[in-house]
């Protein structure tokens, strides 16, 4: 139901109210996590009737479910056609149940993502993330395009070699990739004298790292994509708790809620919601789940909400990039930052190949900073230069310690892993 998109707010939020009514009554009589906290709590499910009502169920969090996991099932095993868990780079990994229904949605999510990027049809997206491994994405990827109509090639990560074999083979119109990959295939394609500029590649959709800062504009890494190879870079932001992505339209400003899945909210330190424009936790209500909805979830993720309706016309709710992670927010030498501020300054100098961040609690209890460089020419010079960058944009310079690119790649890039550790919490 993409049309919901285009929709008057009202009339969006009289859809939203009746399906998280009916969200509401499905965890209590089928959620053991719930039904119990309800009980605790005392609170009567009947006589919530209003939206204020509902914001005063308790928020859900990430140790929640990780503690209670298979409390939060809501349908039988033999319901249950797909199994997932989350990445666990904030904490354990956390099983998710997917019924049929689940899968259906799940797609449809996807394909109203593919349109909202101008896809059809007609395109031919090449997946460069895995289908295995019990990850979401893929999957969800895979069935937004049999939904759509769309081709699709499964090829999965890494392999650039393969990756450019199979773009010259079968000629797909967009990949679909962690975006600092983007910067190793144009690496290899240079190298093997490739004409990639030429190739049948017209877009790129990004998923697990931002590429545009707070105003929208393309940040370090999408900067450097993008002045190597000229193709539209489509932004998105999801997890496997809610089984739904936020994706850019063709204007680039803002992944675009999908209202008929999700209910959302935003809300300060005390709980509170925010005020205009004010960055905020993201808070999530899931609709239409089967399997494992969840109540008022408490992402994790800072970010701000742009309320006026898109140029494209659609009249959604869109989220700004991701700011930072709750508990990944590091108060260093009296400076609060979030990690996305490091990534952004270490992909905008060229001799640092890759790199690897590390937060520990010093002997004195504060937070002590260190990044790992992958750099195979170290010089004075260099690390003055990566010094007095982050100095002038974060008025601080954590320690660097410069170890080869190859060493470097093999901790960030471990076999058990689905995505590029880059940011270890020791704390």
């Amino acid at each position: 139901m993409d049309s919901i998109l285009f929709w008057d707010p009202e009339k969006v939020l009289e859809y939203q109210q009746q399906h998280l009514f009916k969200t509401l009554n499905y965890t209590a009589q089928q959620a053991p996590f719930y039904k119990k906290r309800f009980q605790k709590e005392k609170i009567a499910v009947e006589k919530i009737t209003t939206l204020n009502d509902f914001k005063s169920i308790p928020f859900t969090t990430k140790e929640d479910i990780q503690t209670y996991n298979h409390e939060f099932f809501c349908v039988s095993r033999e319901q249950i056609i797909d199994y997932v868990t989350t990445s666990g780079t904030a904490g354990h990994p956390i099983t998710i149940g997917l019924t049929e229904k689940d899968l259906e949605r799940l797609a449809h999510n996807e394909c109203t993502s593919f349109k909202l990027t101008g896809g059809s049809n007609k395109e031919v997206y090449q997946l460069m993330t895995t289908l295995d491994k019990r990850f979401m994405a893929g999957m969800a990827y895979f069935l937004g395009a049999r939904k759509l109509g769309a081709g699709i090639i499964r090829v999965g990560n890494g392999l650039p070699q393969l990756q450019w074999d199979t773009i010259m083979r079968v000629k797909p119109s967009a990949i679909i990739c962690v975006p600092s990959f983007i910067l190793k295939l144009i690496e290899y394609a240079e190298q093997h004298h490739i004409e990639y500029k030429t190739s049948s590649v017209k877009k790129a959709i990004c998923v697990g790292e931002p590429i545009r800062n707070e105003d929208f504009s393309l940040n370090r890494l999408g900067k450097k994509i993008t002045e190597k190879w000229n193709i539209p870079l489509f932004s998105t932001y999801a997890s496997s708790e809610m089984s739904a992505a936020f994706t850019e339209c063709t204007h680039g400003v803002g992944g675009h809620l999908q209202p008929d899945l999700l209910f959302t909210e935003l809300i300060d330190e005390q709980g509170n919601p925010t005020k205009k424009g004010e960055a905020g936790e993201l808070v999530i209500t899931t609709i239409g789940v089967e399997g494992m909805p969840l109540l008022r979830f408490k992402t994790g993720d800072i970010c701000k909400w742009h309320e006026e309706p898109c140029l494209c016309g659609r009249t959604s709710p869109r989220i700004s990039p991701i700011l930072g992670r709750k508990n990944q927010m590091i108060k260093y030498k009296g400076t609060t930052l979030y990690p996305p501020a490091l990534y952004d300054i270490l992909d905008a100098i060229d001799e640092i190949q890759n790199y690897q961040i590390e937060v520990f609690t010093n002997e004195i209890g504060t937070d002590e900073l260190c990044v790992h460089i992958g750099c195979d020419t170290p010089t004075e010079t260099v690390e003055k230069e990566i010094k007095d960058m982050l100095r002038a944009k974060l008025r601080v310079a954590p320690t660097l310690i410069f170890m080869a690119s190859a060493a470097l790649q093999q901790k960030i890039t471990k076999e058990e892993n689905r995505k590029p550790i880059i940011f270890i919490d020791k704390r």
